[in-house]
């Protein structure tokens, strides 16, 4: 049985065929530019075929769009009339994401898309229920925390888990998806920094877990919904309980009655406590005692997203472009020879190279490579565009990285040494950031990641500890170039196959 979705589209096209035929005739200047690089676009139907046509590609499509336009935002039409501005210019960032902060929320349309997902949790939410969880979340991002996630967590996971599957991989000769490790190793993390809880996801058996089955399941159905040709089709397969809708919705259940169990199992670990201890993000939460355990569940959910998806993704891109930047990966590993053995958050902390390197990877491939806000009133962008109420802007981290104006016309080329600068004097390398809104992979303005320092010291402990003992050796079948794809974060399609060999630093 075909899906309802792919039916109702079908039907508008019949239906629209003979105006769309005249109207190509009469009109086939329609779209707001002759530039032939741009998408074609009709009455009723927008640019509803390049939009199909690119749909396995929409984060190149619009990058190669965005390219093409003067002012590097571009007005994309969808059926129906409704319009969705795409931008790569910093100034409209800025705009968006602090100056016109709250004229930007995420809006009604986000949050409906993803609320079965994501519930009322931090990332799908605004205003006051925003305001707080951001505040209580933000005491866990401190330098003592930080200091206790590097020096604990992190170097147990390492030491304890991954070392020994990347050992096992070297003496056996074989294959193994390093994005699935990568995913694995963030999502005990994550679960165990914020919850107190071991999933122990990352084992030598590396079998296959129910909850995260259906977590990737739901990362990408939700996705869909907000990426559709045909804004809110979703709705109708939702109501009917099928195809994709009725996937989703299992998936959904699954991932709830995990977290309700994590929930559950942390109060149930404070009740025996004589006095309240905060140990953690959720405990932190459960002090609240006003929270619903509704509530709470979305509070896990959205954080086991932030912190599973996002390093992992960032680390598979890094560790394929390294390989194929021998130079790159030396000067990586001059760095680690002059670090102790066993490093503390400090040395970690100090690895300026590894830093730019993985700032440089992050440009080319962002995690989020894309994030969308929902005007809540009309207004103009800093480049002249026109915005309504209700329209959706989004702003392109993926596309920005390949805008010559913006990154020279070296932006393809991977070169850490464009985030670094060389004291004249003692010959120190200092790392050299670019502003949030020209690099806006963490967010920017009030919704900057909070996350984003553990983030860093999580993937250079992991780059530390893997290049200092193993080669990562990529095992594409013909040698064939990995392809970038997203949902609500990125990942590379089907995996990252690689073979690990060992190295000897000391020799």
């Amino acid at each position: 049985m075909l899906e309802i979705g792919v039916l109702v589209s079908w039907l508008i096209l019949l239906i629209i065929i003979p105006l769309f035929t005249f109207s190509f005739f009469i009109n086939s200047t329609s779209s707001s530019t002759t530039n032939s690089k741009l998408p074609r676009c009709y009455p009723l139907i927008g640019s509803y075929f390049d939009i199909v046509a690119n749909r396995g590609r929409m984060n190149q499509w619009m990058a190669e769009v965005l390219r093409h336009c003067p002012t590097g935002t571009y007005a994309l039409r969808r059926p129906f009339g409704y319009r969705q501005i795409f931008t790569a210019n910093p100034a409209n960032v800025q705009h968006i994401l602090k100056s016109q902060f709250s004229l930007y929320p995420k809006g009604e349309m986000f949050r409906i898309s993803l609320t079965d997902f994501l519930g009322s949790g931090i990332f799908n939410t605004d205003g006051d229920n925003w305001k707080f969880q951001r505040q209580i979340s933000s005491h866990e991002f401190n330098t003592k925390s930080l200091r206790k996630f590097v020096e604990e967590v992190v170097t147990t996971e390492v030491s304890d888990r991954l070392i020994p599957i990347l050992n096992s991989t070297a003496e056996m000769n074989s294959v193994l998806d390093l994005q699935d490790i990568l995913q694995r190793f963030a999502f005990d993390n994550i679960c165990k920094i914020a919850f107190g809880f071991d999933p122990e996801y990352l084992s030598p058996s590396l079998q296959e877990a129910e909850f995260a089955t259906a977590f990737e399941e739901a990362t990408k159905l939700s996705g869909e919904r907000l990426s559709s040709a045909i804004p809110n089709s979703w709705r109708i397969k939702r109501y009917l309980n099928i195809g994709s809708e009725k996937s989703l919705k299992i998936a959904n259940s699954k991932i709830q009655e995990f977290a309700k169990n994590i929930v559950r199992q942390k109060k149930q670990d404070l009740e025996k406590k004589s006095s309240f201890e905060v140990t953690d993000l959720l405990s932190r939460f459960i002090n609240y005692d006003h929270l619903e355990e509704n509530w709470l569940i979305d509070i896990v959910v959205s954080f086991i997203l932030a912190g599973r998806d996002t390093t992992s993704a960032a680390l598979t891109w890094f560790f394929w472009l390294i390989s194929c930047h021998p130079k790159v990966e030396e000067e990586i590993l001059k760095e680690i020879i002059g670090i102790p053995d066993k490093p503390v958050y400090s040395d970690i902390k100090e690895m300026t190279y590894t830093h730019a390197a993985l700032c440089e990877s992050m440009r080319l491939y962002p995690p989020v490579p894309t994030d969308s806000k929902q005007a809540a009133g009309d207004d103009i962008l800093p480049d002249g565009t026109v915005v309504k109420k209700g329209e959706r802007v989004t702003y392109h981290p993926y596309a920005m990285a390949r805008m010559q104006n913006l990154w020279g016309s070296d932006w393809m080329e991977f070169k850490p040494e464009r985030w670094l600068e060389r004291d004249s004097i003692n010959g120190k390398l200092s790392f050299v950031p670019k502003d949030s809104y020209t690099y806006p992979v963490f967010q920017a303005g009030p919704r900057i990641c909070l996350g984003k320092e553990m983030a860093f010291l999580q993937m250079k402990m992991i780059v530390f500890e893997t290049l200092r003992g193993f080669r990562v050796v990529p095992a594409h079948e013909n040698g064939l170039e990995p392809v970038f794809i997203s949902y609500l974060t990125a990942k590379m399609k089907d995996g990252f196959p690689v073979k690990i060999q060992k190295r000897d630093l000391s020799l």
